[in-house]
């Protein structure tokens, strides 16, 4: 079992940036690929970034790609999503997620536990 807690959201201007942290709770947080995720209000949730357990492997959806960053600390349990050239389109309730696998064309996104969330408001 883990438990993620994310933190970091909050109200920003279109163009300023904000980190998010995900801390995770248990030993094995190392073996699991992270995740984050977003669901914007009336939209289904789509996914972000992916890492791999070993911080090598990283994807991005192409909305995020060249202004997002994620990474991971597996000595202190937190996965991290760095977010520049904010836009009002990126406002949205934020999850990480852990499983297996990072998988963007699966419906469970390959993860198997889900923070609650945290919110970010970019306005223009």
């Amino acid at each position: 079992q883990v438990q993620l807690v994310e933190s970091g959201g909050g109200l920003v201007q279109a163009g300023g940036s904000l980190r998010l942290s995900c801390a995770a709770s248990g030993r094995t947080f190392s073996s699991y690929a992270m995740g984050w995720f977003r669901q914007a209000p009336g939209k289904e949730r789509e996914i972000v970034a992916g890492i791999s357990w070993s911080g090598s492997n990283t994807y991005y959806a192409d909305s995020v790609k060249g202004r997002f960053t994620i990474s991971r600390d597996n000595a202190k349990n937190t996965v991290y999503l760095q977010m520049n050239s904010l836009k009002p389109e990126d406002t949205a309730v934020y999850y990480c997620a852990a499983g297996g696998l990072v998988a963007p064309k699966r419906s469970d996104y390959g993860m198997d536990y889900w923070g609650k969330g945290t919110l970010v408001t970019v306005s223009s």
